[in-house]
């Protein structure tokens, strides 16, 4: 498995099988990800809500490489009306795609669509579980605030293996509260996002990273650079 952040929430997520995952693909519009949108292939995209900085490039990625779209129903039916290939989920719901599980959970935000000449509901924010084939679990939270189902149902129901979370403050959760986040979700590895894109999210994630440690400290921070890439590799448990 391999994880590229492409700035803000935009990842790019390609599985053992060669399975290429985008998620919240803002991507020409994103001061930080340097690369042309032509440039980027994909089988499935995830959006997790309808604000612009999330919904992104989706149709243009789409129209490109036949991708299909994972999203709420109403924004489903939104990109329907454009002609694009989506498949509508809704919160606690599973669907299977190219042998890997994505599963909409919650998300406490706004998901207005924002970038039409008239503002159309967006549906309820989210965020997705993804299941490797190989059962690697990664979860990306969305935007949200801190709200009690990241421990109760996200961290002790589905138990992830990586995270990432939003620590930009005024539009979603901060550090601190990030932190706290992590905590109560207890995954292997925590990768922060939806920061440093523009000045009403500046925030240092060293911050967060310390905030983790003394929160949660078997959990390890991993700050990236924008189109940086990873390869986590986690001992599977008996």
């Amino acid at each position: 498995m391999e994880i590229r952040w492409l700035g803000h929430s935009a990842f790019e997520i390609i599985s053992e099988e060669g399975v290429k995952i985008l998620i919240d693909p803002f991507i020409s519009n994103n001061p930080v990800c340097t690369i042309p949108v032509e440039d980027i292939d994909a089988d499935i995209i995830c959006i997790t809500h309808g604000h612009s900085d999330h919904f992104g490039d989706a149709m243009e990625i789409a129209n490109k490489t036949g991708a299909v779209i994972l999203t709420n129903h109403e924004i489903s039916l939104f990109l329907g009306n454009q002609g694009i290939d989506a498949v509508g989920m809704n919160i606690g719901g599973s669907v299977f795609a190219k042998g890997i599980k994505f599963t909409m959970l919650d998300a406490k935000h706004s998901s207005s669509i924002d970038f039409t000449e008239e503002l159309t509901t967006g549906g309820n924010p989210a965020s997705f579980l993804i299941t490797l084939e190989d059962g690697t679990k990664v979860f990306h939270a969305g935007d949200t605030g801190l709200f009690s189902d990241l421990q109760n149902v996200i961290g002790k129901l589905y138990k992830p293996d990586i995270a990432m979370v939003p620590i930009g403050d005024r539009f979603t959760m901060g550090p601190f509260e990030a932190a706290l986040a992590t905590m109560w979700i207890s995954p292997k590895l925590v990768i922060p996002m939806h920061y440093n894109t523009f000045p009403a999210v500046a925030q240092d994630p060293v911050v967060f990273s310390n905030f983790v440690k003394q929160l949660a400290p078997a959990v390890e921070t991993l700050i990236l650079n924008p189109l940086e890439s990873c390869a986590p590799k986690f001992e599977k448990e008996e």
